[in-house]
């Protein structure tokens, strides 16, 4: 094995990891260098995991993204929340998400709830 395997801890590691990965990826599988090539794919992506958190979205974000996803206006989600001024004061951020329109956003958008409960 050319690489010495231990816990990737900085950007010049991990790069490196990525450089030797990549002449290890076609190895048949099997051999040494497959093995070394499963390993390195755990080291880089425990890097990974901790140095790219990506963060969750904010209930109006979930929302918002949703909303595009599906092709839905503004006046789909006042249908949805039944009025057209909430979704206004929402998206403002005047007024917070209550119960009913969390409900009511996570079945007709199916936007997780642990999501819409969020403070934002």
């Amino acid at each position: 094995m050319d690489m010495n395997l231990k816990i990737l801890k900085s950007e010049a590691e991990y790069k490196e990891a990525l450089k030797r990965f990549e002449q290890l990826f076609n190895a048949p599988q099997g051999s040494a260098e497959s093995d070394e090539a499963d390993v390195l794919a755990l080291l880089i992506q425990d890097y990974e995991d901790k140095q790219f958190v990506i963060a969750a979205p904010t209930p109006i974000e979930a929302i918002k993204y949703r909303m595009e996803q599906q092709g839905l206006s503004n006046k789909d989600l006042a249908e949805i929340l039944g009025f057209k001024s909430r979704v206004t004061d929402i998206f403002k951020q005047n007024r917070k998400l209550n119960l009913a329109m969390i409900r009511k956003l996570h079945e007709a958008l199916h936007i997780p709830l642990e999501t819409l409960v969020k403070e934002y």
